[in-house]
């Protein structure tokens, strides 16, 4: 019998649990950005990216190969809104 055998151990990481967990996929990414402004109602989405990138020691330059198309559409209205970008004529309903 194998004295190192114990059912209750977890088992080992295999290596892609390991590069998913150091390196950030698209999907990761938004889904981290969605949680931080979920939990801080009056944060708006690029605050939550600075704020990501500062809690984990990332560069903004870095971010933009992490960016989903929804993610790239909540902060391109976010910027509207805000007056960072001119609304577009074709994003107006005809009336």
């Amino acid at each position: 019998m194998n004295s190192s055998y114990n059912p209750m151990a977890k088992p080992e990481p295999s290596i892609e649990d390991l590069i998913q967990k150091k390196f950030y996929s698209s999907k990761k990414f938004a889904e981290e950005i969605e949680a931080i402004v979920h939990e801080n109602k009056e944060m708006k989405y690029i605050d939550a990216i600075v704020f990501f990138c500062e809690k984990n020691n990332l560069d903004v330059d870095s971010i933009p190969k992490l960016v989903s198309k929804p993610l790239k559409e909540k902060l391109r209205a976010e910027a509207i809104d805000l007056n960072l970008l001119k609304r577009t004529s074709h994003a107006k309903l005809p009336l």
